[in-house]
């Protein structure tokens, strides 16, 4: 339970550099557990912290299922309140002290623009409100950033999933069953204790409908979501991707390139850059993303990868200048600096860029080789920016009882980093293609793409795929990794089962990364057809999802040959710089 509370101190925007000094001294009003009222007479419980004075400030409101009341969030109001701030942090709808039933984003849209419009209105109030938070406290902002509330003037979006379809708890079709540990550690009034139950057991549990019977609890949203695997409409009604093209705000958006739902970042701030609806808007938009994972800007080290001296940052700094420029009106320095910056992993530094991705990337296609035995890290298969001619494919067994293994703890709070993959390439079930090692530094930054040709003795298959950095002592570093599940191949809304044998042709995104691939080091990709637990397991029959306890041993094929040419989409950066 203390570890639960301690990373959502974390995520929530409160990394340990903000707590290296205590906030100056300052006189206070602290209100606890203030009623507001939304507008179907739920009242939500706040607690609030301001200047101790006749006047009218600004306000900074955090909505969170994380229980308002731990120190971290005292902490972090008594400090924006010694700036000249209120404070506001409410529990969201059926957490913490709030009435009502939680159920996960239904009613983020409108409570959200119920509060903002509540803190508008009050005596210590000058009327100009920002928001942060991260993780699902950047969904709180999200689905209120569209609504054009007269209030909201800024937003601070840290490490926020994208339509929940997506990414988070479900990734073009697959599962994320971590998301079954998220749910039964929010399903109280407060954060409950799952430390108890043996995780890797939970996730074994078919079918996946009940598998929250394993963590002693009937939980409404898990079987929602199961009882809906494609786009429909049930998540149409949770999406906001579309409506946040409305906003007329500024946003920061800050991710780590090991931030598990990372893609929810770029993906906003591409959207919003280029789609927003006010073209002003679109020039409002800024872009931080550090060498971290979903605890933004905790620590330089993630597993055995040190990122260096300079990979944390002054993040409250940073933090403070967004809103004293917009909710203050001072200078806004950092509208005048690059509205993108990132951090280039394998030089360790920071990078300033136009856009994202940066213009001047360039899509380069590493094409899948080899003499049809690239199984394992022991096999033949190679990487080159040669086309292939006519290769033999390459073939494995994908048996849903033993599925390959994702590096990871077993719960949600950080799923995966920059590990060392070489155990797993040991298995005959997963395609190893690595290229010859790079006689000068390669720059990729930008996002991962594949492009894959396969047939499946199945009716339905998964397909993955993992890009490697592989260093000269043969550490294989994941950069990132995507999943495609066939029978939305086609698209998400409509199932297209598989025709056995059949070559279908498959796009796999992985997101993104920003690394220098230096002299030495191989680019490697794995194609496989699990991920477990980062996803649900396929049992290869066609048949409902989540509702099936025993599947079938499919035969998989991979092609490489001049009419499928299989390839990895890389983002090679030229070393110049755009004047």
């Amino acid at each position: 339970m203390k570890r639960v509370i301690m990373f959502w101190v974390l995520v929530s925007g409160l990394a340990l550099s903000c707590f290296a000094t205590s906030p100056p001294p300052c006189q206070m009003a602290f209100e606890y557990d203030v009623k507001i009222p939304m507008r179907d007479g739920v009242k939500l419980s706040a607690d609030i912290y301001r200047p101790d004075a006749e006047a009218r400030y600004p306000v900074i409101l955090i909505r969170t299922p994380y229980d308002n009341g731990t120190a971290g969030y005292a902490i972090l109001g008594k400090r924006w309140a010694a700036r000249g701030y209120v404070f506001v942090v409410q529990d969201v709808r059926g957490r913490g002290d709030s009435d009502g039933e939680f159920y996960p984003l239904a009613h983020e849209a409108a409570d959200g623009y119920d509060t903002l419009s509540w803190c508008g209105t009050q005596p210590w109030s000058n009327g100009k409100i920002g928001m942060m938070g991260s993780s699902y406290l950047g969904w709180t902002q999200a689905y209120v950033a569209g609504l054009g509330n007269p209030y909201l003037k800024a937003l601070i979006m840290t490490a926020t999933p994208p339509d929940p379809h997506l990414n988070f708890p479900l990734q073009f079709g697959a599962y994320s069953i971590t998301a079954i540990s998220w749910l039964a550690a929010v399903s109280g009034k407060t954060m409950q204790d799952i430390s108890q139950f043996d995780l890797w057991r939970v996730y074994r549990h078919l079918p996946l409908f009940d598998m929250d019977r394993c963590l002693g609890r009937t939980i409404a949203a898990w079987r929602d979501w199961i009882e809906h695997p494609g786009f429909d409409d049930y998540w149409r009604q949770l999406s906001y991707q579309e409506k946040i093209l409305e906003t007329d705000v500024p946003i920061l958006h800050v991710s780590g390139w090991y931030d598990d739902v990372l893609v929810g970042t770029t993906e906003n701030f591409v959207n919003l850059t280029t789609g927003a609806r006010d073209p002003e808007v679109r020039k409002l938009q800024r872009l931080l993303i550090g060498p971290w994972g979903h605890a933004v800007n905790a620590s330089s080290r993630l597993g055995a990868i040190d990122f260096g001296p300079q990979a944390l940052i002054d993040l409250d700094a940073v933090q403070q200048r967004w809103f004293d420029g917009w909710l203050k009106e001072t200078a806004l320095g950092i509208m005048e600096e690059a509205p993108v910056r990132v951090f280039l992993m394998g030089e360790n530094k920071w990078v300033e860029e136009k856009e994202w991705p940066p213009a001047r990337t360039r899509y380069i296609k590493y094409f899948l080789h080899g003499r049809g035995r690239a199984n394992s890290l022991f096999g033949d298969g190679i990487l080159t920016l040669e086309e292939p001619g006519q290769e033999p494919p390459d073939k494995y067994l994908y048996d849903p009882k033993d599925p390959v293994p994702f590096i990871t703890e077993p719960d949600f709070q950080q799923i995966g980093g920059p590990d060392d993959y070489r155990p797993v390439e040991r298995r005959d079930d997963v395609l190893v293609y690595t290229s010859l090692p790079f006689t000068e530094a390669v720059q990729a930054c930008g996002p991962l793409r594949v492009k894959l040709y396969a047939a499946s003795t199945a009716r339905d298959t998964d397909w993955t795929a993992k890009i490697l950095d592989v260093h000269p002592d043969g550490y294989a570093q994941r950069l990132n990794d995507g999943i495609i599940r066939a029978r939305f191949r086609r698209s998400l809304e409509k199932e297209h089962l598989l025709k056995p044998g059949e070559v279908s042709e498959y796009e796999i995104d992985c997101w993104a990364t920003c690394i220098q691939l230096k002299p030495g080091h191989c680019l490697r990709l794995e194609i496989s057809s699990s991920a477990f637990p980062k996803f649900d397991v396929n049992l290869n029959t066609g048949g409902p999802i989540g509702k099936e306890e025993h599947g079938v041993v499919a035969e998989q094929t991979v092609y490489h040959s001049r009419r499928w040419p299989s390839h990895v989409i890389v983002p090679v950066v030229s070393a110049g710089r755009d004047k």
